[in-house]
């Protein structure tokens, strides 16, 4: 039997309403775009449905050709990841003027203290024969007034899961900029009450293309507890960013066994 999805019935109820769709398109374009507010709410919600559909199937399609499980990693590593928004495409494409704290997508938001808001953050098609993520990060600086400015990536509940002492959390980017920039990243662990957070310099200053590196969180050095961690998340933090273009074109993140001494 075929696929509820695959079935002649199933393709000729979509076929329908997409006719039925565009019909009501070219009623609204003779009368200069009028319909009432139950049309408009309802066509949002389909736009929803279909964005999500376009987005899960995406990620689907691209998990067969992932380049992660291809990749030499230290040995003991148990847990390997590229966030989702360099995966496939976001159903919000960019951050204009944006607020700090607010999100692009579930796993990344911006935070600063530019008064005027002269950012933009937006996710990028990769293109180039090098790059092994399909999309990038790319943060937009125009007349930067504040004095801070990153962006956070929320790691997954499988990077918490049984999160101890006893590992270490790599951090493998590439990226990009107009003009020199000194970058770092900082891991934050959230248990209770308390964040422990490492931070790291993510090398010498990012300037051109194609900068690639690695940095490592030994958990062994952090002030953890027994209890399970809540709460994980990656900023990535840009050091005196006025008038710059910095792109992330890559970013994996993955955890191994540290030794034991």
């Amino acid at each position: 039997m075929a696929s509820l999805e695959h079935s002649w019935l199933s393709g000729r109820i979509r076929a329908r309403a997409a006719r039925h769709w565009q019909n009501l398109l070219d009623r609204a374009q003779r009368r200069s775009g009028a319909a009432s507010d139950d049309m408009r709410e309802e066509a949002r919600d389909l736009q929803q449905i279909l964005t999500r559909y376009l987005h899960t199937t995406e990620i689907g399609a691209l998990n067969g050709r992932d380049s992660l499980s291809r990749m030499e990693l230290p040995a003991g590593t148990d847990w390997r990841w590229r966030p989702e928004i360099l995966r496939a495409r976001n159903a919000t494409p960019a951050l204009v003027a944006p607020s700090s704290g607010q999100w692009l997508s579930d796993e990344v938001a911006l935070f600063h203290d530019c008064p005027q808001r002269a950012l933009i953050l937006r996710q990028l098609r990769n293109h180039r024969a090098t790059d092994l993520s399909d999309y990038a990060l790319a943060l937009e600086i125009m007349g930067f007034g504040g004095s801070f400015l990153s962006f956070s990536l929320g790691l997954p509940a499988e990077a918490r899961e049984d999160l101890g002492g006893h590992h270490i959390i790599r951090l493998e980017t590439t990226l990009q900029s107009e003009r020199p920039i000194t970058v770092y990243a900082r891991l934050n662990i959230q248990q209770g009450p308390n964040t422990e957070k490492i931070l790291r310099q993510m090398g010498d200053p990012i300037d051109g293309y194609n900068c690639n590196r690695v940095i490592e969180f030994d958990l062994g050095y952090a002030d953890m507890s027994q209890r399970s961690v809540e709460k994980a998340w990656v900023d990535v933090i840009f050091e005196a960013p006025y008038m710059n273009a910095v792109t992330l074109r890559d970013v994996i993140l993955s955890r191994h066994a540290r030794a034991q001494i």
